[in-house]
């Protein structure tokens, strides 16, 4: 399994097991050999491409195991295919726009060649201005293009319930269109479209995925992630 959470990932490694009875020659050829492999472990890693999926409390699984969540679930299909992805999983419970255009630097240390972005649901649920998380979701997706110009970018539509008032919960779910279309990137339409406001696919708190939720989420966004995959 290749799932990260977050920026960590590990390097397998060589361990050497010295043995009293071993000659310095053959203690020496063990370890070139270990250093052959480890450096060779290393390349192949190096040449994996990243998805980075970015988002909140949804894209880190909340109250579930991440693994389980659409992010982990993802990474286990692209290794049932055999193909050299990695997945990056950059969610943080509570994220709103702003607080991910903040922390984008630290997730942009290496080249993500696919960038799912997620967010904006706890802006709605807190009534932010739209104006504000829009530009935050424009200026995310201006400094991901600004650094990494091949990065494909795919934008998760979302939808927030009328708690803010109609209008306003009208003009959120628009504003996701808006911005694919004024920045040319694929969007999902609705990130949780058949598991948002079904009880059974979600927690107790209504508002995140249960396992089997996560499961259909994933089969929601596979196929905009598979359209990117090279």
């Amino acid at each position: 399994m290749r799932f990260n959470i977050h920026r960590s990932f590990f390097l397998p490694a060589v361990l050497l097991v010295g043995l009293a009875t071993l000659s310095c020659s053959e203690k020496k050829a063990k370890t070139a050999e270990s250093e052959v492999i480890a450096e060779k472990t290393t390349e192949e890693k190096s040449d994996e491409k990243i998805i980075l999926f970015f988002g909140n409390s949804l894209t880190a699984a909340y109250g579930i195991d991440p693994e389980d969540g659409f992010a982990g679930l993802t990474q286990q299909r692209i290794d049932s295919l055999d193909l050299n992805y990695r997945v990056i999983n950059g969610g943080l419970s509570g994220e709103t726009t702003a607080g991910g255009l903040s922390r984008l630097d630290w997730f942009l240390e290496d080249k993500p060649d696919i960038f799912v972005l997620e967010l904006g649901g706890n802006d709605g649920l807190r009534g932010i201005k739209l104006t504000e998380t829009k530009s935050n979701l424009l200026k995310i997706i201006d400094k991901v293009r600004s650094k990494f110009p091949d990065t494909k970018i795919i934008l998760a539509g979302m939808q927030i319930p009328p708690n803010m008032g109609q209008e306003y919960a009208t003009e959120f779910t628009e504003m996701y269109p808006a911005v694919a279309e004024e920045k040319d990137v694929t969007l999902i339409p609705f990130l949780l479209e058949n598991v948002g406001g079904i009880p059974e696919l979600n927690l107790p708190d209504g508002i995140h995925p249960t396992e089997e939720g996560h499961k259909i989420v994933f089969e929601t966004i596979w196929p905009y992630v598979k359209s990117q995959i090279e």
